[in-house]
Parts: C-alpha cells; structure tokens; sequence
C-alpha cells in the first residue's frame, strides 16, 4: 500500500467510526466532570433532618436527627456525631446571663483551655429572646482510640427566661461549614 492510499484508509475509518458512534448517541463527553462538593471534617451535611429534642423542665429545641445523645452526671445532655457536638444544660437562677459575666468565664476558660485562641462575648436576637454567646477555639479531648486531637471552634449561647437558664454549646472541628446548621439548633429553642 502505498502512503497515499494508506492515508485515504485511515481517512475512512476515521469517518465510518464517528458516523457509528453517532448512532449510538456519540463518543462520551470530553468535558471535566462536575466538580464534587468538598467538604472539610466535622461538616454537617447541608440535608441534615432535625427532630425535637424537649429539655426538662421546660424548653423545647431542634437537634439533628441520628444523633448519639447521653446524659452526663452534671445533668447536661450531649448529643455528637462526626466530631461535633452539642451540650445542653440547664440550670436554675434569680438573675439572666450578662456580657461581663461572660467576659470572666472567657477568663477561665483562656487560662483552663488547652488549645485556647479568638475568644469574643456578644449579646444576639433569637425568636427566644436575647441570648448571650461566647465563642472561642479550644482542644477537644484526645480521640480514645487515635489519641488524635482536634481543635474545635465553640460557641456557648445562654438563653434565659423565667429564673430558667439553658446553655447551648456547639463545638465542631476549627474550619467546618457548620452555620446553617448550627443556626437552624439557636433558632429553635423555646421556652415552653
């Protein structure tokens, strides 16, 4: 065969071959694939359930679903999954939570919290009312089995009604996406 003939075959096989794949719908897409979600550790995924959890004696608040919940032996009830956390705790007193107040138990906590950085006070708007939050970063304890520790970002709202104070903290890995969520939890609480 010689080089010209040579070329006018593979010229038509070249051709016969995407006449054929156009029959059959054509040769697969050579675009990149949609990009996939990236998700940092301690994400909660943004089609997290919620189920309402009801605090004795008197509140109501959403959590997720699916949740691992136990009751400690100061009486708070924590619910965790895939490294964050949630801890309620509720406790009786004549007078509601201040800044200031706040302000000196971030003292202790910076000098008490291995891992300790940014930590602010603030006063927000919930449907329950005024709250009072704490945020800092602080060391989780040490994984039982890995030994591995991770820093987690904490917030701390305190709402109060009625001689009733309800601490909400969250804490999940530093840098995880966990607003939504975390927002959905601070919304729901009610007094009931």
């Amino acid at each position: 065969m010689t080089t010209m003939r040579l070329r006018r075959a593979v010229a038509v096989a070249a051709v016969a071959l995407a006449v054929g794949l156009a029959g059959c719908g054509g040769p697969p897409s050579v675009s990149a694939p949609p990009a996939a979600e990236t998700t940092r550790i301690g994400d909660i995924p943004d089609n997290q359930a919620f189920v309402v959890y009801s605090g004795q004696p008197g509140f109501t608040i959403k959590v997720p679903a699916g949740w691992t919940a136990t009751t400690r032996p100061d009486g708070s009830t924590v619910l965790t999954d895939r490294l964050n956390t949630i801890r309620l705790q509720e406790t009786r007193t004549a007078a509601a939570p201040t800044e200031d107040g706040a302000r000196a138990d971030l003292a202790d906590l910076r000098t008490h919290t291995p891992g300790y950085a940014d930590g602010t006070v603030s006063t927000v708007a919930r449907p329950a009312g005024p709250v009072v939050v704490t945020t800092y970063r602080g060391d989780a304890p040490a994984d039982p089995v890995t030994g591995k520790i991770i820093n987690d970002d904490v917030a701390c709202y305190r709402y109060f009604h009625q001689g009733l104070l309800i601490s909400v903290t969250l804490a999940s890995p530093h840098g995880a996406d966990n607003a939504d969520a975390w927002r959905v939890v601070t919304d729901s609480l009610s007094f009931t």
